[in-house]
């Protein structure tokens, strides 16, 4: 009996999904219909093919291994034999090198360049492979090349090697090569890299300064208080002065005092509560909670949501003009998302496709999206869904970017914010004190 996967939709409106054994594909369809369930998708499992995670590249046919024996490999095997123990160590640090974002924008713009000028994929992967400088990456992507050849996609390929390509990245190929758009994913994955890689160059370039400053103050006022508090009320006690230090010091010396003395009781209740919190998030409502708590976040929520919402939009529109329905589109373009919140959405919006309602009413009653957005998808559904749709991810690149700066601006205060009340309480712990020393103020209470 062959394997079926199926994708079908409930008399009640509810998808459901399930794998079975069944004679044939006609049969499995009398067997749901008699059950009052309407396939929407039903696919035929080759057993032979098991997958599994790939340490090595795919194996090579014999005209390569016959290829790998001849003379210039041979001399080559000299060389490495004649290689200095400094050229060796080189070599084998070359091929442990870590594949940098800026490697991977590079790969992904000359692969889109070549197929732009019509490269089949098997010619512009073998293209890019003996230009790529990586030895890493060079690897991966023979593997990658060697699925093609089999008759493979890529993306199923890319799916084994996840710590090099993000969850995003590989969709994004994958909604491209199921579309037979590759070009035009290719390009959205360039510019995905890049937007990725100058925001978080952009935030970098404003915590990381702004972190450092605030962990040596911190520093500065542990060791303050640690030392210097001491050493200065011993000076006001050894010339006999009445002075005394400020409150706040004294009070902070005293915590600092009592965290030396019982610091295992904040580390219990630390490590509780960070493990209480992952623990809730690795559930499912605490996952779908926390993916909500992304997208309504302060400062960065709505960029989280815009970023998301412009993806999916995309990935449809290249859907639409290839030719598919509004249903298949979402289906396929879910994968560009990986957020529970938009995907409970994206889902509730197939299924009100299926018992005949708006697929925009979940985007609408989510509240997460803008009244503008959903407004051009409505006039969209009345006038030409795909137009509207090109004006509308013009229209979100303008507010993603209005966006972006609102936060670059927003940013920078927020963190000053906190490294100044962090800087204000070093000076009346500590500097107070110090100065009081420095002026000689205290030798007047003696006499």
């Amino acid at each position: 009996m062959a394997v079926y996967v199926y994708r079908a939709v409930t008399d009640k409106g509810v998808i459901i999904r399930n794998r079975v054994e069944e004679i044939n594909k006609s049969s499995l369809v009398k067997k749901l219909k008699r059950n009052n369930i309407t396939p929407i998708q039903i696919v035929q499992v080759n057993r032979a093919i098991i997958k599994t995670k790939r340490t090595k590249r795919n194996i090579k046919d014999i005209r390569e291994v016959i290829g790998d024996i001849d003379t210039a490999n041979i001399v080559r095997a000299k060389e490495r034999a004649q290689m200095t123990t400094w050229e060796k160590l080189n070599s084998a640090l070359a091929q442990t090198e870590k594949i940098t974002r800026r490697d991977l924008i590079i790969f992904t713009q000359n692969f889109y360049l070549l197929k732009k000028a019509n490269f089949n994929n098997i010619h512009a992967l073998s293209t890019i492979i003996g230009n790529t400088e990586n030895a890493t990456l060079r690897e991966i992507l023979k593997d990658i090349l060697a699925g093609l050849e089999s008759g493979e996609n890529m993306y199923t390929t890319m799916e084994y090697y996840s710590d090099v390509f993000p969850y995003l990245y590989i969709n994004m190929i994958k909604v491209g090569e199921l579309s037979g758009s590759l070009t035009t994913s290719l390009e959205q994955a360039v510019e995905y890299l890049e937007d990725t890689d100058k925001i978080t160059k952009k935030v970098r370039g404003i915590l990381i300064p702004n972190i450092i400053t605030f962990v040596l103050l911190l520093v500065m006022l542990f060791v303050g208080t640690i030392v210097a508090v001491p050493a200065i009320q011993n000076v006001f006690d050894s010339v006999g002065s009445s002075a005394k230090l400020p409150g706040i010091t004294v009070w902070f010396s005293s915590v600092i005092d009592n965290l030396i003395l019982y610091w295992y009781i904040p580390v219990i209740i630390i490590v509780a509560i960070v493990a209480a919190i992952v623990a809730y998030v690795h559930t499912p409502k605490g996952k779908y909670n926390y993916h909500y708590f992304k997208y309504t976040m302060p400062i960065f929520g709505k960029l989280i949501y815009a970023l998301d919402f412009s993806r999916l939009i995309k990935a449809m529109l290249l859907n639409l003009n290839n030719g598919m329905r509004i249903q298949e589109s979402l289906e396929v373009s879910k994968n560009v998302v990986k957020n529970y919140v938009m995907l409970s959405m994206i889902e509730a919006s197939i299924n009100n496709i299926l018992i005949g309602q708006s697929w925009i009413e979940p985007f609408e009653k989510s509240n997460l999206s803008s009244s503008m957005i959903i407004e051009m998808l409505k006039i969209g559904m009345q006038t030409n869904l795909s137009e509207m749709m090109e004006k509308l991810v013009e229209y979100m690149e303008i507010d993603i970017d209005n966006t972006m700066q609102k936060i670059m601006k927003v940013l920078p205060e927020a963190v000053y914010s906190i490294v100044g009340v962090v800087l204000i309480f070093f000076v009346l712990v500590v500097l107070v004190p110090c100065i009081e020393v420095y002026m000689g103020g205290f030798l007047f209470d003696a006499i």
